[in-house]
Protein backbone atom coordinates (compact mmCIF):
# COMPACT_ATOMS: atom_id res chain seq x y z
CA UNK A 1 0.00 0.00 0.00
CA UNK A 2 1.24 3.50 -0.84
CA UNK A 3 2.06 5.85 1.96
CA UNK A 4 0.55 9.35 1.95
CA UNK A 5 2.61 12.10 0.38
CA UNK A 6 3.26 13.61 3.77
CA UNK A 7 4.95 10.49 5.13
CA UNK A 8 7.02 9.57 2.10
CA UNK A 9 7.94 6.10 0.91
CA UNK A 10 7.21 3.17 3.16
CA UNK A 11 10.22 2.08 5.23
CA UNK A 12 11.83 -1.02 3.75
CA UNK A 13 9.85 -0.81 0.54
CA UNK A 14 11.76 -1.94 -2.54
CA UNK A 15 12.08 0.93 -5.00
CA UNK A 16 10.03 0.83 -8.23
CA UNK A 17 12.64 0.24 -10.91
CA UNK A 18 10.68 -0.29 -14.13
CA UNK A 19 8.60 2.08 -16.18
CA UNK A 20 5.47 0.06 -15.51
CA UNK A 21 6.09 -0.04 -11.74
CA UNK A 22 6.65 3.71 -11.54
CA UNK A 23 3.52 4.26 -13.60
CA UNK A 24 1.50 2.14 -11.17
CA UNK A 25 2.77 4.19 -8.23
CA UNK A 26 1.85 7.39 -10.05
CA UNK A 27 -1.64 6.19 -10.91
CA UNK A 28 -2.36 5.32 -7.29
CA UNK A 29 -1.24 8.80 -6.23
CA UNK A 30 -3.31 10.45 -8.96
CA UNK A 31 -6.31 8.46 -7.79
CA UNK A 32 -5.79 9.49 -4.18
CA UNK A 33 -4.81 13.14 -4.61
CA UNK A 34 -5.65 14.12 -8.18
CA UNK A 35 -3.31 14.49 -11.13
CA UNK A 36 -2.71 18.22 -10.78
CA UNK A 37 -2.03 18.02 -7.03
CA UNK A 38 0.56 15.25 -7.44
CA UNK A 39 4.11 16.29 -8.32
CA UNK A 40 7.01 14.43 -9.88
CA UNK A 41 8.71 14.55 -6.48
CA UNK A 42 5.64 12.91 -4.90
CA UNK A 43 5.84 10.05 -7.40
CA UNK A 44 9.59 9.64 -7.01
CA UNK A 45 9.33 9.62 -3.22
CA UNK A 46 6.50 7.07 -3.21
CA UNK A 47 8.37 4.90 -5.72
CA UNK A 48 11.55 5.05 -3.64
CA UNK A 49 13.63 6.56 -6.45
CA UNK A 50 15.48 9.82 -7.02
CA UNK A 51 13.92 12.61 -9.08
CA UNK A 52 16.63 12.21 -11.73
CA UNK A 53 15.81 8.50 -11.96
CA UNK A 54 12.18 9.37 -12.66
CA UNK A 55 13.25 11.37 -15.71
CA UNK A 56 15.20 8.42 -17.07
CA UNK A 57 11.85 6.70 -17.52
CA UNK A 58 9.42 9.54 -18.25
CA UNK A 59 9.86 12.90 -20.00
CA UNK A 60 7.15 14.47 -17.83
CA UNK A 61 4.40 13.72 -15.32
CA UNK A 62 1.89 13.63 -18.18
CA UNK A 63 3.54 10.49 -19.56
CA UNK A 64 3.11 8.54 -16.32
CA UNK A 65 -0.50 7.35 -16.80
CA UNK A 66 0.47 5.94 -20.20
CA UNK A 67 3.15 3.62 -18.81
CA UNK A 68 4.75 1.40 -21.46
CA UNK A 69 2.40 2.59 -24.19
CA UNK A 70 5.10 2.65 -26.88
CA UNK A 71 5.96 -0.97 -26.14
CA UNK A 72 2.31 -1.95 -26.51
CA UNK A 73 2.09 -0.04 -29.79
CA UNK A 74 5.06 -2.01 -31.07
CA UNK A 75 3.34 -5.25 -30.08
CA UNK A 76 0.16 -4.16 -31.85
CA UNK A 77 2.07 -3.23 -35.01
CA UNK A 78 3.77 -6.64 -35.11
CA UNK A 79 0.51 -8.47 -34.44
CA UNK A 80 -1.26 -6.71 -37.29
CA UNK A 81 1.64 -7.34 -39.65
CA UNK A 82 1.53 -11.06 -38.81
CA UNK A 83 -2.16 -11.53 -39.64
CA UNK A 84 -2.80 -13.63 -42.76
CA UNK A 85 -4.17 -11.86 -45.83
CA UNK A 86 -7.36 -13.92 -45.78
CA UNK A 87 -8.41 -12.23 -42.52
CA UNK A 88 -10.76 -9.39 -43.39
CA UNK A 89 -9.68 -5.86 -42.58
CA UNK A 90 -12.46 -5.42 -40.01
CA UNK A 91 -11.74 -8.77 -38.36
CA UNK A 92 -8.01 -8.05 -38.18
CA UNK A 93 -8.59 -4.68 -36.57
CA UNK A 94 -11.08 -6.18 -34.11
CA UNK A 95 -8.58 -8.85 -33.06
CA UNK A 96 -5.90 -6.19 -32.52
CA UNK A 97 -8.31 -3.94 -30.62
CA UNK A 98 -9.33 -6.69 -28.23
CA UNK A 99 -5.79 -7.90 -27.70
CA UNK A 100 -4.40 -4.40 -27.11
CA UNK A 101 -7.04 -3.77 -24.45
CA UNK A 102 -6.89 -7.21 -22.85
CA UNK A 103 -6.58 -6.56 -19.11
CA UNK A 104 -5.91 -9.41 -16.65
CA UNK A 105 -8.57 -9.64 -13.95
CA UNK A 106 -6.10 -8.77 -11.20
CA UNK A 107 -5.15 -5.56 -13.04
CA UNK A 108 -8.67 -4.36 -13.83
CA UNK A 109 -8.91 -2.07 -10.80
CA UNK A 110 -5.63 -0.33 -11.58
CA UNK A 111 -6.53 -0.07 -15.26
CA UNK A 112 -9.84 1.56 -14.39
CA UNK A 113 -7.97 4.16 -12.33
CA UNK A 114 -5.50 4.66 -15.20
CA UNK A 115 -8.21 5.27 -17.77
CA UNK A 116 -10.19 7.53 -15.46
CA UNK A 117 -7.11 9.73 -15.07
CA UNK A 118 -6.45 9.74 -18.82
CA UNK A 119 -10.02 10.44 -19.90
CA UNK A 120 -11.18 12.87 -17.22
CA UNK A 121 -8.15 15.07 -16.45
CA UNK A 122 -8.42 18.31 -18.46
CA UNK A 123 -4.72 19.13 -18.15
CA UNK A 124 -3.81 15.77 -19.70
CA UNK A 125 -5.86 16.08 -22.87
CA UNK A 126 -3.23 17.80 -25.03
CA UNK A 127 -0.67 15.12 -24.19
CA UNK A 128 -3.24 12.39 -24.75
CA UNK A 129 -3.93 13.65 -28.27
CA UNK A 130 -0.30 12.95 -29.15
CA UNK A 131 -0.57 9.43 -27.75
CA UNK A 132 -3.82 8.79 -29.63
CA UNK A 133 -2.07 9.88 -32.81
CA UNK A 134 0.57 7.19 -32.34
CA UNK A 135 -2.16 4.58 -31.89
CA UNK A 136 -4.05 5.78 -34.96
CA UNK A 137 -0.84 5.68 -36.98
CA UNK A 138 -0.42 1.96 -36.25
CA UNK A 139 -3.96 1.32 -37.50
CA UNK A 140 -3.44 3.48 -40.59
CA UNK A 141 -0.20 1.69 -41.45
CA UNK A 142 -1.98 -1.68 -41.38
CA UNK A 143 -4.89 -0.46 -43.48
CA UNK A 144 -2.52 1.14 -45.98
CA UNK A 145 -0.51 -2.07 -46.30
CA UNK A 146 -3.70 -4.06 -46.91
CA UNK A 147 -5.16 -1.61 -49.44
CA UNK A 148 -2.04 -0.53 -51.32
CA UNK A 149 -2.38 3.07 -50.19
CA UNK A 150 -0.42 5.49 -48.02
CA UNK A 151 -0.99 5.76 -44.25
CA UNK A 152 -1.66 9.46 -44.89
CA UNK A 153 -4.45 8.73 -47.38
CA UNK A 154 -8.08 9.29 -46.47
CA UNK A 155 -9.24 5.71 -45.91
CA UNK A 156 -6.37 4.63 -43.60
CA UNK A 157 -6.63 7.86 -41.61
CA UNK A 158 -10.41 7.58 -41.33
CA UNK A 159 -10.12 3.98 -40.18
CA UNK A 160 -7.72 5.04 -37.44
CA UNK A 161 -10.25 7.54 -36.16
CA UNK A 162 -13.06 4.97 -36.39
CA UNK A 163 -11.19 2.44 -34.29
CA UNK A 164 -10.14 5.07 -31.77
CA UNK A 165 -13.78 6.12 -31.47
CA UNK A 166 -14.81 2.53 -30.76
CA UNK A 167 -12.17 2.26 -28.02
CA UNK A 168 -12.96 5.64 -26.44
CA UNK A 169 -16.70 4.96 -26.36
CA UNK A 170 -16.14 1.54 -24.79
CA UNK A 171 -13.91 2.98 -22.07
CA UNK A 172 -16.32 5.81 -21.29
CA UNK A 173 -19.13 3.30 -20.82
CA UNK A 174 -16.91 0.95 -18.79
CA UNK A 175 -15.95 3.76 -16.43
CA UNK A 176 -19.56 4.86 -16.07
CA UNK A 177 -20.91 1.37 -15.35
CA UNK A 178 -18.74 -1.11 -13.43
CA UNK A 179 -21.15 -3.94 -14.35
CA UNK A 180 -20.19 -3.65 -18.01
CA UNK A 181 -17.57 -5.93 -19.55
CA UNK A 182 -14.81 -4.03 -21.35
CA UNK A 183 -14.21 -6.80 -23.93
CA UNK A 184 -17.94 -6.97 -24.67
CA UNK A 185 -18.14 -3.22 -25.14
CA UNK A 186 -15.14 -3.25 -27.46
CA UNK A 187 -16.52 -6.18 -29.44
CA UNK A 188 -19.95 -4.62 -29.80
CA UNK A 189 -18.48 -1.32 -30.90
CA UNK A 190 -16.13 -3.00 -33.35
CA UNK A 191 -19.05 -4.81 -34.97
CA UNK A 192 -19.87 -1.51 -36.67
CA UNK A 193 -16.52 -1.63 -38.49
CA UNK A 194 -17.58 -4.15 -41.13
CA UNK A 195 -20.35 -2.02 -42.58
CA UNK A 196 -18.45 1.21 -42.12
CA UNK A 197 -15.28 -0.04 -43.78
CA UNK A 198 -17.22 -1.65 -46.63
CA UNK A 199 -18.83 1.72 -47.34
CA UNK A 200 -15.44 3.45 -47.30
CA UNK A 201 -14.04 1.00 -49.86
CA UNK A 202 -16.76 1.74 -52.44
Amino acid sequence: MLMSRSTGAKLGRRPATTKDQISQVGIELFDLHGFDATSVDDIADAAGIARRTFFRYFPSKSAVPWGDFDVHLGDMRRQLASLPDDVSLADGLTVALLDFNNVPADQAGLHRKRMRVILTTPSLQAYSLVMYEGWRDVVAEYVAARTGTSPRDHVPRTTGWLLLGVAMSAYEQWLADSAESLPDLLRRGASALSGGLAALMQ
